[in-house]
């Protein structure tokens, strides 16, 4: 079974907010078995005119734990978090 990775750019208007998302966001993350690959941290362009600002990079052993992760009520929580603290770009994709 494939592995599956959701990629996030985040943009963030009101880090104190933010703030409350990010504690939220790790207990969703936590319940649900995401492995954290990048959380934030610098980033170089090395090709394109793609200008990233917060980037996450979740790993889950498979689409549909991805998916239960993006739609469980621990999630929703910290999503109600950020409302008006960020603007959240996120992908699902399927690994190798």
């Amino acid at each position: 079974m494939p592995s599956a990775y959701i990629l996030a750019n985040v943009s963030v208007t009101n880090p104190t907010q933010y703030e409350e998302y990010r504690r939220f966001s790790s207990i969703a993350m936590q319940a649900h078995g995401a492995e954290v690959c990048v959380r934030g941290g610098k980033v170089e362009v090395l090709e394109g005119d793609w200008t990233p600002e917060r980037v996450v990079l979740l790993k889950f052993p498979s689409l549909e734990a991805a998916k239960a992760f993006n739609d469980s009520p621990e999630y929703g929580q910290a999503r109600q978090a950020r409302a008006g603290a960020a603007v959240m770009r996120m992908v699902l994709i399927e690994g190798v």
